[in-house]
């Protein structure tokens, strides 16, 4: 196996690296915050979704000890729409267990230890922020790595192959030397040439080196296995608002799927479909309900599909208000509303507002 030039691909990068938020630009120093904050919205995340979500943290919070010290409430609010919310969570937790010990590790080991960073995004915090000579490998480097070396092993069952080549792509003195460009050079190696579907390899630095390349396989490159179609789950949501503009929310539970988050309230999520009489029996206020439309939202391993129903009352009785929370309708915005809550929220209001013109039409 021919190890590729670690030389051209940072000459490459030298040229036409990205210019991103969290990167250090002019021989700074990158700091080990900004590093892992962008790494844990990264994940599942492309970049263009995360850069205002990231703008907007650190705004917010600007230092680790301000993320630490805000009340979990604040940053799952201002994660709200970014997804897989367990990530907040463990972000917040991984602040203040950073603020106890003094600070981020600068050890892959010791930066593992840490809440809701694994092996890739320790590897990668390492690199970039404290110059660690790693190889971070998430799902560009596997897909570089696979084409370098024409693997064919499919997806996920490579994985393990394709972390023991990588380490390797490193070995060159220049990538010693700058093992946070180099981390970075991957990266944006694997976003900006070899991409998923029809990689630019006319223009890539490691031309010459790649065996997918020179067998006409890499574009084909990794291999994945058949992906199982997702189940489907059925759930019934209420959208209710009173004469002052308020509306009825509820808090989730602290564990499980979209743990600590705002929604209005509704049925469980089940495999079939409810039936109406069933899914009116568990409604949070009596009220005249009208059908607002069906939200349709995909999870990593199921997708869910809810029917909204939207009325109007007066006021709310105590005993109704008494499983949730009250909310004025200008401060929805600054809720902790997961995407799939904020689509049943924006149907519920546009079912509402349509009902009441057809009958003042």
């Amino acid at each position: 196996m021919i190890t590729p030039p670690d030389h051209a691909l940072l000459h490459w990068y030298d040229r036409h690296r990205r210019t991103l938020p969290w990167r250090a630009e002019g021989g700074r120093t990158p700091d080990p915050y900004h590093v892992w904050l962008s790494e844990i919205m990264l994940q599942q995340t492309t970049v263009t979704a995360v850069i205002p979500y990231y703008q907007k943290f650190l705004a917010l919070f600007p230092t680790v000890q301000a993320l630490a010290a805000a009340p979990q409430e604040q940053v799952l609010a201002a994660w709200a729409g970014l997804g897989y919310y367990a990530r907040a969570r463990n972000l917040h937790a991984c602040a203040q267990a950073v603020v106890a010990r003094g600070g981020f590790p600068a050890q892959v080991a010791e930066l593992k230890t840490l809440p809701g960073i694994g092996v890739y995004t320790a590897a990668a915090i390492a690199a970039i922020a404290f110059g660690v000579p790693v190889v971070p490998v998430d799902g560009n480097v596997e897909r570089i790595t696979a084409r370098l070396f024409d693997e064919h092993t499919p997806l996920p069952g490579a994985r393990k192959v394709l972390a023991r080549l990588a380490e390797g792509l490193n070995a060159g003195a220049q990538a010693q030397a700058r093992p946070s460009d180099f981390a970075q050079a991957l990266f944006d190696l694997g976003a900006g040439l070899c991409t998923p579907r029809t990689p630019a390899c006319a223009l890539c630095p490691w031309q010459q080196s790649c065996a997918g390349y020179a067998a006409g396989t890499a574009a084909s490159l990794p291999r994945k296995m058949s992906k199982v179609a997702r189940p489907v789950r059925y759930g019934v949501h209420f959208f209710v608002v009173d004469a002052a503009g308020q509306v009825l929310l509820r808090r989730r539970p602290d564990t499980g799927l979209l743990a600590s988050m705002t929604e209005i309230p509704g049925t469980a999520w089940q495999a079939t479909p409810w039936p109406e009489a069933e899914a009116l029996a568990t409604a949070p206020a009596r009220a005249q309900w009208h059908g607002a439309g069906t939200v349709r939202h995909v999870f990593t391993h199921f997708s869910l599909e809810i029917t909204v129903l939207a009325a109007r009352v007066v006021r709310f009785a105590n005993t109704e208000v008494s499983q949730g929370f009250l909310l004025p309708m200008a401060r929805l915005e600054g809720a902790a509303l997961p995407s799939v809550m904020r689509k049943c929220v924006a149907m519920g209001m546009q079912g509402l507002s349509e009902h009441e013109a057809a009958l003042s039409g």
